[in-house]
């Protein structure tokens, strides 16, 4: 089920005698108990009727006896398990989830992993309540989660600033949503996003980052891509020369890709590479550059050159920037 059909639910006044929220995303878990807190019962009511206890100071017995106690002056009680990977004793619940109080809504934040779904537990969760797996977006639908989210927000965004974020900020949702927030603090309302909102506002380079780098190589643009790399060199905290090989390797190997590909439309591509049809358009022209004689050398290139960063073979004092000058110049000669 769908994060969101659950917060509406307890938006209009549906609650769950228990909600088992497991998974290696924390931010869905996180937003729907926010929902839950927000709307369970008033604010007036939650010096009494509200607990929270965390995993590691948790005892099952006197969790238990939370769980049974009566609401004081209100119509339910919300306990809230957080951290519940750290409980211990998670299996000494197992006679509470069969029979759940009729007035206790019950909410287990188990974040970071997925609890064992052959374990007696979850499935007397699943039947007296709802179980929630919370699971990572995958890294092709980054781009698209990014819009989804921002166009809920009242905002719309570019395809190369959601392709920004993605690259920085990674597979960190949280992070990526607090980043939002700031922005929403500077920007009206139906702003369009741009790649110049992000540089100014969230300190990630438009021009010098690794996703302009994989786009000079793909134009064979040679002094853009020594700028950049210098750019690096001189900005450490920028990135590092691990990223950028993974990235390029990954870059090159999505070219070897396409040149196998029987439909090269982009359509096509974004399908069988799992990529945004924005980046399937930008890879297409790149494949279009290199021929897979050359990919194949870069990708033997990129090998090298990532062992030798991690010291294997390199016979020479190289700092990263001179290594991934030298990666540039041989990948585009």
């Amino acid at each position: 089920m769908d994060h969101r059909l659950i917060i509406k639910d307890i938006k209009s006044g549906k609650f769950e005698k228990i909600y088992f929220l497991h998974g290696e995303e924390p931010l869905f878990i996180d937003e729907i108990t926010d929902a839950l807190i927000a709307n369970a019962m008033e604010v007036h009511e939650r010096d009494f009727n509200q607990v929270v206890i965390y995993g590691k100071d948790a005892e099952a017995l006197s969790l238990i006896s939370e769980l049974k106690g009566y609401p004081m002056m209100g119509a339910r009680k919300l306990v809230i398990l957080k951290e519940a990977q750290d409980f211990k004793a998670m299996d000494d619940l197992d006679a509470y989830f069969e029979a759940p109080s009729d007035t206790t809504v019950f909410v287990v934040n188990y974040k970071y992993k997925t609890y064992d779904s052959r374990k007696k537990l979850i499935k007397s969760a699943a039947k007296k309540g709802l179980v929630f797996k919370s699971d990572k977006v995958k890294d092709y639908l980054l781009g698209d989660w990014i819009q989804t989210y921002i166009k809920s927000a009242g905002y719309g965004i570019t395809s190369k600033a959601a392709m920004l974020l993605v690259e920085f900020l990674g597979n960190d949702l949280s992070r990526i949503v607090n980043e939002v927030e700031k922005l929403s603090i500077l920007l009206e309302k139906g702003t369009t996003i741009n790649d110049i909102h992000i540089e100014e506002n969230i300190g990630i380079s438009k021009d010098y980052n690794v996703f302009e780098l994989t786009n000079s190589l793909g134009v064979r643009d040679f002094p853009k891509a020594m700028k950049i790399v210098d750019y690096f060199d001189h900005n450490p905290k920028a990135t590092s020369i691990v990223v950028v090989t993974a990235t390029i390797f990954k870059f090159f190997s999505q070219l070897m890709r396409i040149h196998f590909l029987s439909n090269k439309s982009k359509e096509a591509v974004a399908t069988a590479l799992k990529v945004h049809p924005f980046v399937a358009g930008e890879l297409l022209n790149a494949s279009k550059v290199f021929d897979p004689k050359k990919i194949a050398a870069n990708i033997a290139i990129l090998h090298e050159i990532d062992l030798r960063s991690k010291g294997v073979g390199n016979t020479g004092a190289f700092s990263e920037g001179d290594l991934m000058k030298e990666m540039v110049y041989r990948l585009l000669h």
